[in-house]
């Protein structure tokens, strides 16, 4: 154990932070430390859309679902999928790149290497005693968002991640069971045993929310998930996708 696992171990969303802007080291830090990401054969397929304008801040807040968070935070960062710039290299070189950068595989390391970049700006920023949230609702209309950012084709905004001072800190969420996750050599073949370990998953959730909201809600996890699975979303995601020439090959 260190101070970074403890960082690490220590993570919760937040979303009430405070009327403080970041300043530009921080800002320039934690860019730098997503650049630091592992990347797939040092291609590099992602941008961060810094974005430090109110009305554009405002304007995401409302497309993603409403959400203050987005507008009120310290700085708001867009994670990208982005090949575009491989285009441009192909020009560059006299190369034919278009099948490879829209095929399945060049549009997994674009989202792959977007992620891990993401993960290691919400290390950086928590280690520095700021709070993030990830903001997934940027996928709830891509199109409102590409009129804001001016994202051309060959890249698709995945998420946002609010960052600021917090204001206030939300209880810890208990994940799985680090034996509900971690498998030696092979997938477990039991569907009976991976049951059993989502029943007693469901008791640990249900006693976190009954603490959490003083008996109030009693949700269990698979409750959670059942219901949201069964309902359609985002399901105008492949014609997107699609749209700005990615995951086409």
């Amino acid at each position: 154990m260190n101070d970074l696992i403890e960082t690490i171990l220590n993570h919760r969303s937040v979303r009430d932070f405070e009327d403080k802007p970041l300043s530009k080291e921080q800002i320039e830090t934690i860019v730098k430390s997503a650049q630091a990401a592992s990347t797939s054969s040092f291609i590099q397929a992602y941008s961060i859309i810094g974005v430090s304008d109110r009305s554009k801040k405002e304007k995401l807040a409302e497309v993603v679902g409403n959400q203050p968070y987005v507008a009120n935070n310290g700085h708001f960062l867009v994670f990208c999928a982005d090949l575009y710039r491989h285009s441009l290299i192909g020009e560059m070189e006299g190369s034919n790149v278009i099948p490879s950068i829209e095929s399945t595989e060049k549009f997994m390391v674009s989202l792959i290497d977007a992620a891990l970049a993401a993960q290691n700006a919400a290390i950086a920023a928590e280690s520095m005693g700021l709070g993030i949230c990830y903001i997934g609702g940027i996928r709830n209309n891509l199109e409102a968002v590409e009129e804001i950012l001016k994202t051309p084709d060959y890249v698709i905004p995945l998420f946002g991640m609010a960052i600021g001072h917090p204001a206030k800190l939300n209880d810890k969420k208990p994940r799985l069971p680090m034996n509900h996750v971690y498998m030696e050599n092979e997938y477990e073949q039991d569907p009976e045993v991976l049951k059993e370990q989502l029943n007693s998953y469901n008791e640990l959730i249900s006693a976190y929310y009954k603490e959490r909201t003083g008996g109030t809600r009693a949700d269990t996890w698979t409750g959670q998930m059942g219901q949201m699975l069964e309902k359609k979303s985002r399901m105008y995601m492949n014609d997107y996708v699609s749209k700005k020439k990615m995951n086409l090959r």
